[in-house]
């Protein structure tokens, strides 16, 4: 009841300002998008005490201005800086969020017939409207638990970027990639309960015409990117340890497979675009293509331990089959790169470096030690549908990562019985 959708026109666009180049991209962040001031004595003064519509209103204003000030940054990642308080300033904004939360969540607890009062604006990156406004306070929760994510995504991005431009011998330290993953855990956390316990509460007719940035796919394909992102780190971490075996390495590649196949699935129901939708649909459909490379990379390794004809042959197949890919994702990587906003990889670290560098090399030797089973294919040249056609099932394995568990916060204490009292007393 009470819903309003108001989205600007298409020929409005335009106004929004993008930056030309996003420079070095580690992790897709797709901007943020930013809440804009909205009168909430105007909404609310006839049904709450003042005090606690000062209290909101404050809450609120701090996150418009600072969301403000941290988008260029987020839309033109950085690497990580301090405040002068000593933390992150992304890790800041969080925390004011956090605050507003379970102030904000007293505007829908039990019910409660407030609601549709606030028309609360935002706006959007990757849908074709510039703003969106929605009276429904779920709106606004769901529009913070994606804003909370999304920081998390630009922090994590900041920790595996390069330390300097001229960084070229990367190596990101182990304590920088647990940090990652952490924060990667908690914005999937964030995504799941959105999706799990926030979109269930708007009506149907209003889900449908939220924006894309917040629509159920795109929010389960930044989930499954923070998982994926994660697995890939554990990857790299794995290929340091010389504790660790060639199955747990094929394993973790595998899982991370199934998180990008899951996230492609998930955003390819929406059609590609150009600005920030299109970048990230082409850095979804990147880092999968890559991640298919190191799981037949790994299970090729594997296979060729056997001492049969057949596991020689299938070995060589996947090992073909993991340089098809890998060339694949150079491409992806390349179209990712040139769409407008454009970018550039940072220098390369971790499981991809060793793969670029691997599986080239380890293709051409097997084929080679092989030759005698592969005089035929040798004499031509096999198309890429071919090499494709003979690579092996990969094994599946469940994704051992889960998303924090993350829950809605408690109503704040400024709900309580004596604001309801005030609240009868006014109604009175």
């Amino acid at each position: 009841m009470g819903c309003l959708v108001s989205k600007e026109k298409d020929s409005d666009i335009g106004n929004r300002k993008r930056p030309g180049n996003v420079g070095e991209v580690a992790v897709f962040v797709p901007g943020l998008r930013v809440p804009k001031s909205v009168d909430l004595f105007q909404s609310l003064g006839d049904s709450l005490p003042r005090s606690l519509i000062e209290r909101l209103s404050a809450l609120r204003t701090r996150i418009v201005v600072m969301a403000a000030q941290e988008a260029p940054t987020v839309a033109k990642p950085r690497r990580k800086t301090a405040t002068q308080h000593g933390g992150s300033s992304l890790a800041d904004l969080r925390q004011a969020l956090e605050d507003y939360l379970p102030v904000l969540l007293g505007l829908v607890k039990d019910g409660s017939q407030l609601v549709d009062s606030v028309h609360f604006v935002w706006t959007n990156q990757e849908d074709d409207a510039e703003e969106t406004k929605i009276a429904n306070a779920w709106y606004e929760v769901l529009s913070i638990l994606h804003l909370m994510a999304m920081l998390c995504f630009s922090e994590a991005n900041s920790l595996l970027l390069p330390k300097t431009s001229s960084d070229t011998n990367l190596k990101i330290s182990e304590e920088s990639r647990r940090t990652a993953i952490d924060l990667f855990l908690k914005a999937a956390g964030y995504l799941d309960c959105a999706i799990q316990h926030v979109l269930p509460q708007l009506p149907p007719d209003l889900r449908m015409d939220l924006p894309v940035d917040l629509a159920e796919g795109v929010l389960h394909s930044l989930l499954m990117q923070a998982l994926g992102q994660s697995v890939d780190i554990q990857l790299g971490m794995a290929m340091d340890s010389p504790k660790a075996t060639l199955a747990v390495k094929r394993r973790l590649a595998c899982e991370m497979l199934k998180c990008w196949h899951q996230a492609e699935d998930s955003i390819t129901k929406y059609p590609l675009a150009e600005g920030w939708r299109g970048k990230h649909q082409l850095f979804i459909k990147w880092k999968y293509v890559e991640a298919k490379a190191a799981a037949y990379y790994y299970h090729g390794v594997i296979l060729d331990e056997g001492n049969t004809e057949k596991s020689h042959r299938m070995a060589v197949a996947a090992l073909q089959t993991a340089e098809e890919f890998l060339k694949q994702s150079k491409k992806a990587s390349d179209a990712f790169n040139a769409m407008p906003p454009t970018s550039r990889n940072p220098p390369s670290w971790g499981s991809m470096k060793y793969l670029y560098e691997k599986i080239p090399k380890d293709a051409a030797n097997k084929v080679r030690i092989n030759q005698d089973l592969y005089s035929q294919d040798r004499s031509q040249k096999m198309s890429i549908a071919l090499i494709l056609e003979r690579a092996p099932t990969l094994p599946d394995f469940a994704v051992a990562l889960k998303p924090d568990n993350y829950r809605l916060p408690e109503v704040d204490h400024a709900w309580n019985q004596e604001s309801i009292n005030n609240l009868n007393k006014l109604a009175g």
